[in-house]
């Protein structure tokens, strides 16, 4: 976020309480999903637990760099750094400038930046990147550093979406993406993997495309939307790996390969080399959606790979969206596999041969913390719709907002974007908590804790002014329709605004409950048994998974 100008300050400064001074003091969280306990040789699976979609791995020397997708969130493309693979921190966002790139005119919170990918070369770290809907679509940015600052985007000129880098031995850069295959679509998800020389220097395209694959593993079947490719070199074969299947429960891992970068490429008799399509729908410790992996060589030889899947607790819902998985890859015949035909991914399993590296913020397990907004900057892991527009926010003494007159619901319908700070949901049995400040709103405004999958899915609990005086009010968006405000389920008059007001969401999937307290005293019940199934995928649509923080509009 850009540094706050004098003349925005003195404004602020000028506005009365209610509209420039709702001050969050803190945020908490405390989640456990329960499950195996790892022993000290083991680890757990997902490594990193949350909305933290489509995972890419780098090595170089002894460190791993990671990146993931962010969609319509600002910062985008988290980047973690670990000497483990188990123990993942974050350094950085490879887009965490505003003006840096425009996410486009459609603003959707499910549209923005697609399948990031991270590669090292001579020094410089590369990330690929579709940013759907923008007008130059696929992209690379660099860095020196991985915490950085990153380029400008350089455009590939190319259309399509999942590109990805490739350097050969010789030195030769290479981009390879999804997009459509020439000529006429023979199904609706039939897509193809296509080949593109580069020359980063110049930022310029060299030769002709070339398609690799069309369709995907058994074009005869018509697979669906391969997509997600990665290419690799291991002892004198180029390995193209590639994902298909949609990225729901029919998602799975593909491998081919070719004595030359160019092809053809030959796929493994054995495809998938990951997948849990195929297991029975009722199994407990239920993992789906496993794929999008992409493989890592360690300095002993061994090979591991990152891959995305969720954890369903219901059916196929989960509040979490996609998360970033390990597993060791075993080769067979020349060809790597991460898990045999009819295995479901475990949850926990032995450690790689690393050594470990301190990792202050836990990514996956149990896990309680708390933020005080007490540094100049936001931290890493908080993120806004979009870019900001406005500076609307500042941290430092504790997280100050200005309210928005865009509610989250309106998001997308025109320009702007609401006032909400959210941090990634990791647990679906977690307790979410904020504590305002005292202040007294004005009538139409609200201020509190916002539960959020996208515009047209959230849970806002909140305290507001309307005809009939102050009150703590629970609103729920539940579908395209209706007011962009939501429902309010919930009214309860507050007799005072001059204690601080606590503010939480008690999530045990599929239940929800809300409650309040004033002033530090015991917690008072406004809502049990809610259906946070109502802000799962399954329901409210999208890529993405839920977001969780404190929230400001004003009608």
């Amino acid at each position: 976020m850009r540094t706050w100008g004098l003349a925005f300050l003195l404004a602020w400064l000028a506005l009365p309480a209610w509209a420039g001074d709702i001050r969050f003091t803190e945020v908490r969280y405390l989640g456990d999903d329960g499950g195996p306990v790892p022993t000290d040789t083991q680890f757990r699976n997902p490594v990193v637990a949350g909305f933290y979609p489509d995972p890419s791995v780098v090595r170089v020397g002894d460190d791993f760099y990671l990146v993931a997708s962010t969609f319509g969130y600002f910062p985008g493309l988290p980047v973690f750094h670990s000497t483990d693979l188990v123990s993942w921190r974050q350094v950085g966002n490879a887009i965490h400038r505003t003006g840096q790139i425009n996410y486009g005119e459609k603003e959707e919170l499910t549209r923005g930046l697609f399948a990031a990918t991270i590669n090292h070369h001579d020094g410089m770290f590369y990330i690929a990147n579709t940013c759907f809907y923008c007008d130059g679509g696929n992209f690379v940015v660099t860095a020196t550093d991985p915490a950085g600052p990153w380029s400008d985007p350089v455009w590939l000129g190319f259309t399509g979406i999942d590109p990805s880098v490739f350097f050969d031995d010789d030195g030769s850069a290479w981009v390879v993406h999804n997009d459509v295959p020439d000529g006429e679509l023979r199904y609706g998800g039939h897509r193809a993997i296509w080949l593109q020389r580069f020359d980063f220097d110049k930022g310029e395209k060299i030769g002709e495309r070339l398609l690799l694959v069309d369709a995907g593993f058994e074009p005869e079947t018509n697979p669906e939307h391969v997509e997600g490719p990665h290419i690799f070199k291991h002892e004198g074969w180029y390995y193209l790996t590639a994902a298909e299947g949609g990225t729901g429960e029919q998602h799975a891992q593909m491998v081919w390969r070719s004595r030359s970068v160019t092809g053809p490429y030959e796929g493994f008799a054995g495809n998938p080399v990951l997948t849990q399509r195929d297991l029975s729908y009722e199994r407990a410790d239920k993992v789906t959606s496993a794929g999008h992996a992409q493989f890592v060589k360690l300095a002993d030889g061994s090979w591991w790979a990152v891959f995305l899947a969720t954890r369903p607790y219901r059916g196929n819902q989960y509040n979490l969206g996609r998360e970033t998985f390990l597993l060791p890859v075993t080769w067979k015949d020349g060809w790597p596999v991460m898990l045999e035909r009819g295995e479901p991914v475990p949850l926990v399993l032995q450690r790689p041969d690393l050594p470990r590296n301190a990792q202050p913020i836990p990514t996956t397990g149990p896990m309680a913390w708390t933020e005080r907004f007490d540094a100049e900057a936001l931290p890493l892991q908080w993120l806004s719709f979009h870019p900001p527009v406005d500076e609307w926010f500042r941290t430092g003494d504790g997280l100050r907002l200005v309210p928005s007159t865009m509610p989250l619901g309106a998001f997308g319908s025109e320009p702007g974007q609401p006032s909400y700070l959210g941090h990634r949901l990791q647990h679906h049995k977690a307790t979410l908590e904020t504590t305002l400040a005292p202040f007294d709103p004005a009538e139409g405004e609200l201020a509190g804790l916002a539960l959020v999958q996208n515009e047209y899915g959230h849970y806002v609990l909140g305290v507001e002014r309307d005809d009939a005086g102050v009150a703590v009010s629970l609103y729920r968006r539940a579908g395209r329709e209706g007011d962009v405000h939501g429902e309010r389920l919930v009214r309860i008059a507050l007799q005072s605004t001059r204690e601080p007001l606590s503010l939480r969401f008690v999530l045990d999937a599929p239940h929800l409950a809300a409650a309040y307290a004033v002033g530090g005293g015991d917690w008072k019940e406004v809502a049990t048994g809610l259906d946070l199934s109502l802000v799962s995928v399954d329901v409210a649509g999208g890529f993405i998974g839920n977001t969780f923080g404190p929230y400001a509009v004003r009608r």
